[in-house]
């Protein structure tokens, strides 16, 4: 792994069902198999010249396939700078979370990029009382406080 923290910002999405679940992607580091998998929100980098409510809601159609505006954003609801390893290299992301109400929808993953097709399991919606009582690793933390507090 590099000693180099890359700096980058990113939009996440808390999409939120009509049963107040929220959609979780299951992810891995495809550079380190022996590390467990864990549960994060959608979301992503964001692009240059990219405002970070115009990224939630490319990243949201993206790996959803669900394609909302940016009037349909509630937020910024939560803030987070976080350090992670990813693919041999290590991240300082500063995230901005947004909140979507949805009705139950197919996830469509045929937006996925190769990162993603990579790195992901697949998907599943939680509810807050699930993600206080997993023992799977959830990222951000606090996701079953936050949930209780949008929702």
């Amino acid at each position: 792994m590099t000693d180099r923290v890359i700096d980058r910002a990113g939009a996440r999405v808390l999409l939120i069902d009509p049963d107040d679940r929220v959609l979780l992607m299951n992810a891995f580091d495809p550079a380190d198999l022996d590390t467990p998998a864990y549960w994060i929100t959608v979301g992503g980098g964001i692009e240059d010249g990219e405002d970070p409510s115009e990224a939630a809601v490319r990243e949201l159609a993206e790996e959803t396939g669900l394609r909302v505006t940016v009037d349909d954003l509630r937020g910024p609801v939560f803030r987070e700078v976080v350090d992670f390893p990813f693919n041999g290299r290590t991240y300082r992301q500063a995230n901005v979370f947004y909140v979507v109400r949805c009705d139950h929808i197919e996830v469509d993953t045929s937006g996925w990029d190769e990162v993603e097709r990579a790195s992901c399991h697949g998907y599943e919606w939680w509810s807050a009382e699930e993600l206080s009582a997993t023992s799977e690793t959830i990222y951000p933390p606090n996701l079953a406080e936050l949930i209780r507090s949008v929702a």
